[in-house]
């Protein structure tokens, strides 16, 4: 229970990053245009995330073909998850019910969760710098919710509320995989490791870039940004080893 303890507190960052960027929201309002340089930032580090910490990691420890096909069950399970979402919202992804929004921030905590869970059967340093990626994405996203709520004129209270119960998911999520993981064969770690880095790759390009583009058009700006936080994770990775 002892080792568990770390990841728990761990996984209360992607939520706190979240929040925080809903409270943001609540205070200062800026362009489309920064709205949508900030999620073009957090679309970097994600994949930032998929590609320097957790393919890499599976590709080491499993076959490619493993590797290959835990990445296309990550992704399966995004599709499968994204689509209850829709059927909760009725369908109505354009609409920007409020059920829709809250079911599919309720998913990505969940994957923040079970990243930093699996991770942290595998290293607690691993979980740590996975998590820090996790805060940095999850602070524009939190804001792009919040302002999304408030277009749909939820009241402040019920936004926050909403807001604030996002850690549940991710604190589920993360004691699941860590318990589920730590003493299984490397085939189940690494594959986890895998199939997070499809189901993230797909939340980060279908979700996450598609409510930049609602934001605003693409420009050299938000190309920046997205580059720019694909460097800042590197960096990061690069200064916690």
């Amino acid at each position: 229970m002892n080792d568990l303890l770390p990841i728990l507190g761990l996984a209360l960052l992607p939520a706190a990053g979240n929040f925080l960027g809903g409270a943001l929201a609540e205070v200062w309002r800026p362009s489309s245009r920064v709205l949508s340089m900030a999620l073009h930032a957090a679309v970097g580090i994600l994949l930032a995330i998929v590609a320097i910490e957790l393919l890499p990691r599976a590709d080491a420890a499993l076959s490619g073909w493993a590797v290959g096909l835990a990445f296309i069950l990550g992704g399966m399970l995004y599709l499968v998850a994204d689509a209850g979402a829709q059927k909760l919202a009725g369908g109505n992804r354009g609409g920007k019910r409020m059920w829709l929004i809250y079911a599919a921030v309720a998913i990505d905590l969940l994957s923040d969760g079970l990243i930093i869970g699996s991770s942290g059967a595998i290293a607690t340093a691993l979980a740590f710098k996975l998590a820090i990626g996790q805060v940095l994405a999850d602070l524009p996203e939190g804001y792009a919710v919040s302002a999304s709520l408030r277009a749909n004129d939820v009241p402040r209270g019920k936004r926050l509320l909403m807001m604030a119960s996002f850690v549940i998911p991710a604190l589920a999520a993360a004691a699941f995989a860590h318990l589920l993981l730590k003493d299984a064969s490397d085939l189940w770690r690494f594959g986890a490791l895998a199939a997070i880095a499809g189901l993230l790759s797909l939340a980060a390009i279908e979700d996450m870039l598609g409510e930049a583009h609602e934001h605003g058009t693409d420009s050299k700006g938000a190309a920046i940004a997205f580059v720019g936080g694909f460097a800042l994770f590197v960096f990061v990775s690069a200064g916690l080893e």
